[in-house]
């Protein structure tokens, strides 16, 4: 019988030696690779082609979120499992709605890791008890006036996210069209739909959702 394919992204490599030895510890599944960041991981997916990726969300280079769209666009097969420490509720749909299959809190027993890996596989669904917990409620609440709604955050295209980096960095919309090849009005038309996402009216406020989110990170040298 052929054992589930996985391979593992997170950027502390303690945690990945720990997961890899869990996960082959189940007998049906096998590690082909463990990745420390969203660009790793893209090189590793053009030469491996495993059934689930384990994707952390917050990694350097690439956010899970953005590695997410791209698996979905490039390997719509591989099936993908977020293991993460976030449970906020935006944060679980944005990456329900980019396609992801599960969604597992660090917190999880491994147990509860290895079937979820499982679920995935099958074509269903995983989600840790307290993040589906979450979920149901957030579903089922009354409707609330517009101010005082939970507001959903769709997530950002890979363009968008792109825009937003160079936005993040003090460029004029000329400066981001040259480094895209895009006109400044396309890049005014980026950012338009990327403050309507985030439900910002500003560059710095868009700038800080995406860093809450976990869609842009901070690498070293003050660069987004």
């Amino acid at each position: 019988m052929a054992k589930i394919s996985v391979v593992i992204a997170d950027d502390h490599v303690l945690v990945r030696q720990g997961i890899r030895r869990f996960l082959e510890s189940a007998g049906d599944i096998e590690v082909l690779a463990e990745v420390g960041d969203g660009l790793e991981l893209l090189r590793k997916l053009a030469q491996v082609s495993p059934d689930v990726v384990l994707l952390d969300l917050h990694m350097p280079q690439m956010t899970g979120i953005e590695a997410a769209q791209r698996i979905k666009r490039d390997y719509p097969r591989v099936r993908i499992l977020v293991l993460t420490a976030d449970d906020a509720v935006p944060q679980v749909l944005a990456l329900l709605k980019t396609g992801a299959d599960g969604y597992v809190l660090k917190t999880a027993r491994m147990e509860e890791v290895i079937h979820a890996v499982r679920q995935v596989y099958s074509g269903n669904v995983a989600l840790s008890p307290q993040v589906a917990t979450q979920v149901v409620h957030h579903a089922r609440m009354p409707s609330a006036p517009e101010d005082e709604a939970p507001l959903f955050i769709e997530p950002l295209t890979e363009r968008e996210l792109m825009v937003l980096r160079l936005a993040a960095q003090g460029k004029t919309n000329r400066e981001i069209g040259q480094a895209l090849a895009i006109s400044h009005r396309t890049v005014q038309g980026h950012l338009a739909d990327i403050y309507d996402k985030l439900h910002v009216h500003s560059r710095t406020e868009a700038v800080t959702e995406a860093l809450k989110l976990g869609w842009m990170t901070i690498e070293r040298g003050g660069k987004p």
